[in-house]
């Protein structure tokens, strides 16, 4: 079989190999020299299906493998939930304020004070401050409350 993977392949040859091979589109955005979990498993499909039959992967090595892939789910689901609740902390916080008087710097690295009177959630998620005539204040710029 000419697979064109050797013992001193790198895991980006193996991977564009196993890409080629299962006639995956690779011309997704991705950063260099990082995987996904996708990615980890179209390695370990490709690793199977190239293995030499006479010298076949060692069955702790398999198990190992799929032990490393259950971990990188596990942490990716995670990681998806912190955000989700980092996300609806920031609004909790940001609806707490109406009604109060804040402290903040503007634009032009000038302290200003007012009541908020409106919270807005953008389409990503990030919420932003009415205070006064002065909409679209972020809560990083809050530097008093009261």
């Amino acid at each position: 079989m000419t697979s064109g993977i050797t013992s001193t392949s790198t895991t980006a040859d193996i991977v564009a190999a196993t890409n080629k091979s299962l006639g995956v589109d690779t011309t997704q955005n991705k950063q260099p020299g990082t995987i996904g979990k996708d990615d980890f498993l179209k390695l370990l499909v490709g690793q199977l299906q190239h293995q030499d039959p006479m010298q076949p992967a060692d069955d702790s090595q398999f198990i190992g493998q799929m032990a490393q892939f259950s971990q990188l789910e596990q942490e990716t689901n995670s990681a998806q939930s912190t955000s989700q609740i980092a996300t609806q902390l920031g609004h909790a916080t940001a609806l707490s304020l109406i009604g109060r008087t804040v402290t903040y710097t503007d634009d032009a690295d000038t302290s200003q004070t007012g009541t908020v009177s409106q919270v807005d959630v953008g389409s990503d998620g990030s919420a932003s401050l009415t205070v006064g005539n002065t909409s679209g204040i972020g809560l990083g710029s809050v530097t008093e409350i009261r």
